[in-house]
């Protein structure tokens, strides 16, 4: 998780407070992740955990208070203009809210016109509606049909659609999705997991997928991590995390998916509150042992 070699994208023990002593908040402490061409890494964590603090630092919306932030091989500096707007090029983001991050004045067309006419200058005239067709049949829609609609008339399914293929537009090749399907409708999440998965397989890009549903990184992901109170506890190969969670936290995540097998009545079904309270006591002191469980699967162990 933590080796940059052959990374396009890394960080590098990330730490990120917000404040002053004694009133700071650590919102992320000594992160390290990297990501991969033609791979998901999933950073799974509830709310509060630091998981959307770590996307902001890795689209330079917060700069680190300690720590590197690595694009392929090299730091990334705020002092050079043309390297940054590289950067934030080949590094585009996802929201979780797909009606919020769509102009509603403005048609489907216009949303991928303008990356394509700011980005990709040596497209001219018919050019460019070329383009936009492409970009939309990627993204299994019909350029016909949708590129003449606003925002409003579409579902919520089809404008999460239009994100990814804006993102697109700029020639990215790292997706930063947070919670891409958290606010659709349970019949088109499946659709859209399917496009991030099939885009990161053919167009080979490297893709964090941030969630609070432990359940869907096995779907989309490889390799996951699992964050509390800022600090990553347990991180390693998807199946090997789920199928034999070491850390308190991670098994306190998993108990939360329902069971078909188990009824809801069933104390089976549920931790006790004062046992859900010591996991997140015990999970919050910050944690500096790194135990092997076995090849790429790692976990922090917890202090007696």
């Amino acid at each position: 998780m933590t080796d940059p070699c052959n990374a396009i994208l890394a960080l590098d023990r990330v730490s990120k407070t917000f404040g002053r002593a004694p009133f700071a908040v650590k919102a992320a402490q000594s992160v390290s992740f990297a990501l991969h061409p033609g791979r998901t890494l999933a950073l799974v964590g509830e709310s509060g955990s630091g998981k959307t603090t770590c996307a902001r630092l890795v689209m330079r919306e917060y700069t680190p208070s300690e720590g590197r932030l690595l694009f392929k091989g090299k730091p990334v500096e705020t002092g050079d203009v043309r390297a940054l707007a590289a950067y934030r090029r080949s590094v585009q983001m996802i929201f979780q809210d797909p009606f919020s991050s769509l102009n509603p004045a403005h048609t489907i067309a216009y949303h991928l016109r303008r990356p394509l006419q700011l980005h990709r200058r040596d497209l001219k005239g018919s050019q460019i509606d070329e383009a936009v067709a492409e970009l939309l049949t990627r993204v299994k829609l019909d350029p016909a049909i949708i590129a003449p609609k606003h925002p409003h008339e579409l579902s919520g399914g089809q404008r999460q659609r239009i994100n990814i293929a804006r993102t697109l537009a700029v020639g990215t090749e790292v997706i930063v999705a947070d919670e891409p399907t958290s606010m659709l409708d349970v019949s088109v999440r499946l659709g859209v997991l399917n496009l991030l998965n099939e885009m990161k397989r053919d167009m080979k890009l490297a893709l964090l997928y941030i969630t609070h549903d432990i359940a869907t990184a096995r779907y989309v992901a490889e390799d996951i991590i699992v964050m509390y109170a800022g600090q990553i506890v347990e991180w390693g190969n998807v199946n090997k995390v789920i199928d034999n969670p070491q850390h308190p936290y991670t098994r306190l995540l998993l108990s939360a998916v329902p069971d078909p097998e188990i009824r809801f009545e069933d104390p089976k079904a549920r931790l006790k509150n004062a046992d859900v309270e010591e996991v997140r006591r015990l999970s919050a002191v910050l944690q500096e042992r790194v135990v092997a469980i076995e090849p790429d699967h790692f976990v922090r162990q917890i202090a007696a």
